[in-house]
């Protein structure tokens, strides 16, 4: 009851006003007038001298965070390289023999093109996928022509957010959540299968990021001519002309042995150029999370040190106002 009694007696004089024994002069009824006039948004509440180092310390605390996820990211890109890399490797051995028998031609000149853009599901990743984007539409503006069909075929979301902006009329078909397994020769193979029956063709142009390092990798088109364009080409002599110094066994004819080896050719090289796509991935997106986390790490250099000088210019200000009240007690 008494401390119930004190609190109400302690908010009775702090609601009541205070009255001055002195006279009020002109001056401080103008002041008077002029403070009644101030809204209580505009007043400053007390405390306000720590709410910028309050949301120094928020901001801290934010790229803290960052930095923890950054880092995070680089080792699991880092893990990920490195059982990627090995399989890329090995599976250059695939389509390298069919390019010494049959040839690179990213320069012949057919009606229907088809161009294999491959990108990634995910972001984050430095740009990567633009350059991808970007290597297909060079090569759709010079493969395009009054009498020649070009289409795209789109393996990855990023590619597909970026290719619907402004060709969605020139896409032929699109395949997302490629890597969202373990990718193997038999999934890849499918996928290729897929491919061949929905698209018409006479050469399928493969794009994607074939893996150097970890800091650098090189925009790389695959060529893969259909068995009619091949049968036309070795013809026309030239590195194709050598086909006809085979010998055929089995009893199948030189069209069926060409459209196995077109359909082979376009898995084994389908599946190398997803695993560099891959391999180039995860290096950009480790290099992209260590810059990332470098930069974290500045910018709470910085942080730290404007709060240091918001906290010491607060604590001046406080020892400034102290001394002065209690030389205004004692004078």
């Amino acid at each position: 009851m008494a401390m119930a009694a004190l609190r109400r007696e302690g908010r009775r004089i702090i609601s009541s006003p205070l009255i001055s024994p002195q006279p009020i002069t002109a001056a401080a009824g103008a002041a008077a007038t002029r403070s009644s006039l101030i809204t209580p948004e505009e007043q400053v509440p007390f405390g306000s001298r720590s709410i910028s180092t309050q949301v120094v310390r928020n901001r801290m605390k934010s790229v803290r965070n960052i930095q923890k996820i950054t880092k995070a990211m680089k080792m699991v890109a880092a893990s990920k390289l490195r059982a990627i890399q090995v399989r890329a490797e090995n599976s250059r051995g695939l389509w390298q023999p069919f390019t010494a028998l049959l040839g690179d031609h990213p320069s012949v000149d057919v009606k229907k093109n088809v161009i294999v853009t491959i990108s990634s599901d995910k972001g984050l990743c430095g740009g990567i996928n633009s350059t991808s984007v970007k290597t297909s539409r060079g090569i759709h503006k010079l493969s395009s022509g009054p009498e020649k069909e070009t289409k795209y075929v789109i393996l990855g979301e990023k590619a597909k957010a970026q290719l619907v902006r402004d060709s969605k009329k020139h896409i032929e078909l699109c395949i997302t959540d490629l890597q969202k397994n373990p990718l193997n020769y038999t999934q890849v193979s499918v996928l290729a299968d897929d491919i061949l029956k929905n698209v018409e063709y006479d050469a399928l142009r493969i794009v994607f990021n074939k893996f150097s390092s970890v800091v650098s990798f090189l925009p790389t088109m695959s060529t893969v001519l259909s068995p009619e364009v091949v049968e036309r080409e070795a013809e026309a002599g030239g590195k194709l002309g050598e086909l006809d110094s085979y010998e055929i066994e089995g009893g199948e004819t030189k069209g069926e042995i060409l459209q196995n080896l077109a359909e082979f050719q376009f898995s084994c090289t389908l599946f190398n150029a997803v695993l560099e796509n891959a391999c180039s991935e995860q290096g950009a997106r480790m290099s992209a999370m260590d810059s990332s986390s470098r930069n974290a790490g500045d910018m709470l250099d910085r942080l730290t040190l404007t709060y240091n000088r918001t906290r010491q210019a607060s604590i001046t200000t406080e020892l400034i106002e102290i001394i002065s009240g209690a030389s205004a007690l004692e004078g």
